[in-house]
């Protein structure tokens, strides 16, 4: 970890959530708020923001999901006959849009914000606590989405993969060398990593930091490489020169493919290494394009949250991208945003049909997830519920209930389970301790 971590803000955060929303509750009837009973058929409006059209890291299939989901919701009776009515918006991979989007769910009486990305915790999670707004099935990209009491994540978030990364790599590699972005929220990585990695046995992982929108990454190559042992002068991958126990794993969300290319090119001057990954920067998409079963990720291991793309698990999902959302070239089915904003909005529709149809609002959501509502996802993930007993007791990351991570293999250009079930990293998340 390097020396850019803050204390966390929890208590203070929530007593302010606290007082804003005991003011608010005073002050419903000069507001103009909407209360019980007096908008029966009114809409139940939510919202879901990503980075869309940005140099780094976009997700404009999770926005897209949720207009699907919302679709399909009202083709076939609503909420207790309501309208469920998704507002989006760009987060631009910027903190001060994303301060925006919590400010504009606010103004749009969100019940709730779901299925979302940013990598801005500390900029959108405070508005949202001030103006008591639940926020469910995050990406789980920042440590606020797991320390906030008004965060309900459906994953285990970039803990869970980084340290199941490391668990699924100490089978078989001695030396790690991680490449990382340069920022704030790649800052917690290679801790967790070598968390799941001295679990397994194995030594920390090298630290190899990377501008995360680079266009080549050459340089950030040749030092992971140099890092785990990989010494042109022991031979190269032209001339059968291998290292297996050596692995370079990468998580640059959507810039990991131009890194496995820039790292394709000098590791034809190294010995070879094997390759890896978690699911989000490697992406079925990204397979296909480089080349499917001659791809050169073919053998990367990858670590993700929930079962891999051709489970049958997923056929609900798919039938409802199919029907609502076919012409939509945003939405991937493979691709883990899509994947989360699904569950997420499943946890959503669950909550929502719980409620009394007259008295849905923020509070009563939080109020019924704070109780320990329970969502079955389909096997998706494990039964889901936050109530007070439902946590793990993870450093820095309390809001965890769902630490089960599957691993994956590309094989035959296709990103496949290595095993049955779920691995659950609970045990070896609760052993992590960060670094001050």
């Amino acid at each position: 970890m390097t020396g850019r971590r803050r204390p966390s803000s929890r208590p203070i955060r929530a007593a302010v959530a606290a007082l804003s929303t005991a003011v608010g509750a005073s002050l419903l009837t000069g507001c103009g708020a909407v209360l019980p009973n007096e908008a029966d058929d009114a809409p139940i409006t939510v919202m879901t923001w990503a980075p869309q059209g940005t140099k780094a890291t976009n997700m404009p299939g999770m926005p897209a999901m949720a207009q699907a989901f919302a679709r399909w919701v009202n083709d076939t009776g609503g909420i207790h006959g309501r309208e469920l009515h998704v507002v989006t918006c760009n987060e631009h991979n910027d903190a001060v849009q994303a301060a925006r989007c919590a400010q504009r769910a606010q103004e749009e009486k969100a019940v709730a914000v779901v299925g979302s990305y940013s990598q801005f915790g500390r900029a959108f999670i405070s508005p949202l606590e001030v103006a008591g707004i639940p926020y469910i099935g995050g990406y789980g990209l920042t440590q606020e989405e797991f320390d906030s009491p008004y965060s309900y994540p459906v994953n285990g978030g970039q803990a869970a993969l980084l340290a199941g990364n490391g668990r699924q790599l100490a089978s078989r590699c001695e030396h790690v060398a991680l490449v990382r972005p340069d920022t704030i929220a790649g800052d917690e990585l290679p801790q967790l990593l070598s968390t799941g990695l001295k679990a397994g046995g194995r030594d920390a992982a090298q630290d190899v930091r990377a501008p995360e929108d680079a266009g080549d990454y050459s340089k950030q190559a040749t030092s992971a490489l140099e890092r785990v042992g990989a010494d042109s002068a022991l031979g190269t991958a032209a001339q059968g020169a291998t290292l297996d126990s050596s692995c370079v794993t990468a998580a640059l969300g959507n810039r990991t493919g131009t890194f496995f290319d820039s790292f394709r090119r000098v590791q034809d001057d190294h010995p070879k290494v094997r390759i890896a990954s978690i699911l989000g920067s490697v992406r079925q998409s990204l397979v296909d394009s480089t080349g499917g079963s001659s791809s050169p990720l073919e053998g990367t291991y990858a670590t993700g949250w929930y079962p891999a793309a051709d489970d049958a698990r997923w056929n609900p999902m798919k039938k409802v991208i199919n029907k609502y959302a076919f012409d939509d070239n945003r939405i991937d089915p493979n691709d883990p945003g899509t994947q989360t904003t699904w569950i997420g909005y499943t946890v959503l529709r669950s909550v929502l049909m719980s409620l009394n149809a007259n008295d849905i609002s923020a509070r009563t959501v939080r109020n019924a997830l704070d109780d320990g509502h329970a969502v079955d996802t389909g096997g998706l993930t494990p039964t889901l519920r936050w109530g007070y007993d439902d946590t793990l007791h993870v450093p820095n990351y309390s809001r965890i209930v769902n630490a089960h991570v599957t691993y994956q293999v590309v094989r035959n250009g296709r990103l496949v389970a290595v095993r049955k079930g779920f691995v659950d990293m609970a045990r070896t998340l609760e052993g992590y301790h960060p670094a001050d």
